[in-house]
């Protein structure tokens, strides 16, 4: 398909003229205020990344939920790159469901692209009815023109990995995309690839289990996630289980970005390992552990080893680099996965995290670090809390970085997160050699919001990204 043809869909025909498109001037991010002690809704906020711009860094616009205590965390798009071929869809809502009250936000990017409106609301009590789902996810879109929004439970909190089906156009819940009775015992995060006629989906744990906290007890218990679910994408229904060998806690899943690609990664967040899934020669799944991040022995922690946490993970849109973010340890990593099966180490850099000089944490082995890294300091702010969600820009030379994982954990593991809010990093990106540099000049201070320190999670481009679009 021609690339400049005058009636193309959103996005781009492929993950590589992606590459070429526009520098991103700004970006949409959820900022939370539940568990903060601060009585105010959670917001969307557009922030300036245009170094032109005399607003550059600035939060230039916040757009309030009418409701306390959503816990907004992720957001999709009401159409994407899976519907370039269609000429009468066009990118102009942005999806944000919440992870704890199960209501969905669409929101008007499109009227006004620097001053976001809310278009429509759908209350939880319309989800919990139609599909017996809530806790809701990841949202990605469909080549059909509908809406998925993955689940971690059902209403009442139990675990239970199903997914619900919006309209595109009027974003009505139509029901569950899964067959009635066909949910996977827990839920997270799901990614597609239709020339397989295959999606695969992780998980979390149930949200009774993490929704106040991580207690070790519970997966100890067996209550948090170690599999992946392979589901048939035409017929709608599970194919196959994969258990993660050494694999706890799988969140963030990718496929390659190529539609022709068989394979993708896994960041297990617990177990602070990549592991690799692909279509192995019986025509069924397989997965193998293919990067392990070693724990920490520490003093001054909630237990003697310390995880690294690997909490989001990216592809570059030519699959040639593989980046995560260690949340506990501190660490943004950059492997090179042209050989996707021997990952190669290309690019380290530490953002802030645990286990810093002067903090409380005193590590007493470390198989990597000769000494604890320095605290970090950009324009004279000291972030608190780690690297955590990281969006990467179109040609793959900037990766922004916010530092918040969920209210709840904030609280737990980076009680000073509540107290000076998050913030919003730019990391210079080597594409030829690999290398990772931190942008000096960069951070947006969401301490300094208007009604307090707010906790601010993903990152969205107006014109999608390399976590939001999927080609077909």
């Amino acid at each position: 398909m021609a690339t400049k043809c005058g009636k193309c869909g959103p996005g781009y025909p492929t993950p590589l003229e992606a590459m070429k498109g526009p520098r991103e001037e700004i970006v949409y991010l959820p900022c939370i205020y539940r568990n903060t002690n601060i009585e105010a809704p959670d917001y969307l906020a557009t922030v300036d990344v245009d170094p032109k711009s005399p607003q550059y860094c600035q939060v230039i616009h916040r757009l309030p939920m009418p409701y306390l205590k959503d816990e907004l965390h992720h957001s999709g798009w009401n159409t994407c790159s899976s519907c370039f071929g269609d000429s009468t869809k066009s990118r102009t809502k942005l999806m944000l469901p919440s992870l704890i009250s199960s209501r969905i936000y669409v929101v008007d990017v499109g009227s006004e692209p620097r001053a976001p409106k809310l278009h429509k609301v759908i209350e939880p009590q319309e989800v919990h009815t139609k599909c017996n789902l809530g806790y809701l996810h990841t949202s990605h879109c469909l080549a059909s023109g509908e809406v998925m929004i993955s689940s971690l439970g059902d209403p009442k909190g139990n675990g239970k990995g199903g997914f619900v089906l919006l309209d595109g156009e009027t974003f009505e819940v139509k029901g569950t995309w899964e067959r009635p009775g066909g949910s996977a015992p827990m839920g997270y995060d799901f990614w597609y690839q239709p020339r397989h006629n295959v999606m695969i989906s992780t998980e979390w744990a149930p949200p009774n289990v993490f929704k106040d906290g991580f207690n070790p007890a519970n997966v100890e218990a067996g209550l948090y996630g170690s599999h992946m679910y392979v589901w048939d994408w035409q017929r709608h229904e599970i194919i196959q289980t994969l258990p993660l060998k050494d694999g706890l806690i799988p969140l963030e899943i990718r496929f390659l970005h190529d539609p022709a690609a068989d394979q993708g990664f896994v960041g297990c967040a617990l177990s602070s390992n990549i592991q690799r899934f692909f279509k192995n020669e019986g025509g069924t799944w397989s997965v193998e552990k293919v990067i392990q991040v070693p724990p920490k022995k520490v003093k001054g922690w909630m237990l003697p080893e310390m995880p690294g946490l690997i909490t989001d993970i990216l592809l570059s849109l030519d699959d040639r680099f593989l980046y995560f973010s260690n949340w506990l340890h501190g660490d943004l990593r950059q492997y090179d996965v042209s050989d996707p099966q021997k990952p190669r180490l290309a690019g380290q850099i530490f953002l802030g995290g645990s286990i810093v000089k002067g903090g409380p944490v005193q590590v007493l082995e470390d198989p990597e670090l000769q000494c604890q890294p320095e605290p970090l300091v950009v324009k004279g702010k000291r972030v608190a809390g780690g690297p955590q969600m990281i969006q990467l820009s179109l040609d793959g030379k900037r990766l922004y970085v916010t530092t918040s994982l969920y209210s709840g954990w904030d609280k737990q593991f980076y009680p000073d997160l509540i107290r000076e809010g998050s913030v919003m990093l730019q990391i210079d990106v080597d594409t030829e050699k690999g290398g990772l540099k931190l942008n000096p000049n960069f951070l947006v201070d969401f301490g300094k919001e208007p009604l307090g320190p707010a906790l601010a999670h993903e990152l969205r481009y107006p014109g999608g990204d390399c976590s939001s679009d999927i080609w077909i």
